[in-house]
C-alpha cells in the first residue's frame, strides 16, 4: 500500500504523512464522533460530551496515528500527544460554542468541524510530538 501511495503523492506534490494521517483519520474521527454522538444522545452538555470523546479519541488514536503516520512507536510521547489533543479540545469546543450561539444542532456541528480542527491536530502532532 506504502509504494502507490508515495507514488500518487509525489506525483500530485502532495505531503504522504498528510494523506496517511486523513486515512487513519478518518478511521479514528469515526470513532471520536460517533463518540461524540452518543453523549449527545444521551443529553451530555456538549463540552462534556467533547471532552468525553476527545479522551477516548487520545487513547484510541495515540498508536494508530504513532505507528501508522509517523513510523514512531516511543509510548513516552503519550504526553505530548495528550498535551496536542487538549489544545485540539479547546478550538473544539470554541466552534462548537459559535456553532451553538447560532443555534444549529451539535450533531451538524461536531461534523462541520472535522476536517478543519483535522489539520490543526496533523500539524500540532507533527511538529510538537512525533517531529
Amino acid at each position: 500500500m506504502d509504494r502507490w501511495l508515495i507514488r500518487l503523492c509525489s506525483f500530485l506534490k502532495i505531503d504522504v504523512q498528510f494523506i496517511k494521517f486523513l486515512i487513519v483519520g478518518g478511521f479514528n474521527t469515526l470513532f471520536g464522533y460517533l463518540t461524540f454522538a452518543f453523549f449527545i444522545f444521551i443529553n451530555v452538555h456538549y463540552t462534556l460530551a467533547a471532552l468525553l470523546s476527545t479522551i477516548a479519541g487520545i487513547i484510541f488514536n495515540f498508536n494508530t496515528t504513532g505507528r501508522l503516520v509517523f513510523n514512531n512507536r516511543n509510548n513516552r510521547l503519550i504526553f505530548r500527544f495528550f498535551g496536542v489533543y487538549l489544545i485540539v479540545y479547546g478550538i473544539n469546543v470554541l466552534f462548537l460554542k459559535l456553532f451553538d450561539s447560532v443555534q444549529i444542532s451539535m450533531f451538524i456541528a461536531g461534523a462541520a468541524i472535522i476536517l478543519p480542527v483535522a489539520v490543526i491536530a496533523f500539524f500540532l502532532n507533527k511538529y510538537l510530538v512525533f517531529n
